[in-house]
């Protein structure tokens, strides 16, 4: 069965704020490093994406793969797996809590990797901690730099 990993930073910005930079999957390839390429593919009700095509480039792991995303309440957002080339699983959610009053957020980041190829879990652990604190560090410097502006 596999483990989750999950990593939590606070970002000087509103729920909203923190939001509204995750859910703009156009704009991926400016901030977060491994994407090269964000495309939706598909839209809910809400006009919110519901699946979104990835092309990764994270050096030795390069792969182009369908998410399906869910977003089951306010300040939540998750998603699973829907094809890839590299992988059998890859579930993930980003949890936002307001703190100090709602003028900071707190980014709760977890993810579920499963790859195709045989790895040792302490090593798939520790890449999927070095996905998330990636992560988590482009969304804080992405959504703070561009409350700044």
């Amino acid at each position: 069965m596999a483990e989750h990993t999950s990593s939590s930073i606070t970002i000087e910005a509103t729920p909203a704020e923190v939001m509204a930079v995750i859910a703009d999957f156009d704009r991926y390839a400016e901030w977060t490093g491994e994407v090269k390429q964000a495309e939706v593919l598909a839209k809910d009700d809400q006009g919110r994406a519901a699946q979104v095509r990835l092309v990764l480039d994270a050096g030795a792991i390069k792969d182009d793969h369908t998410l399906a995303y869910t977003w089951p309440e306010p300040g939540v957002v998750s998603w699973s797996l829907v094809k890839s080339q590299m992988l059998r699983q890859l579930d993930g959610s980003y949890s936002l809590e307001p703190e100090a009053g709602g003028s900071h957020t707190k980014v709760t980041y977890q993810l579920t990797v499963d790859v195709k190829i045989p790895m040792l879990g302490m090593i798939k652990r520790k890449a999927e901690k070095v996905i998330i604190d990636r992560a988590l560090d482009g969304l804080k410097q992405r959504v703070e730099s561009t409350k700044a502006l």
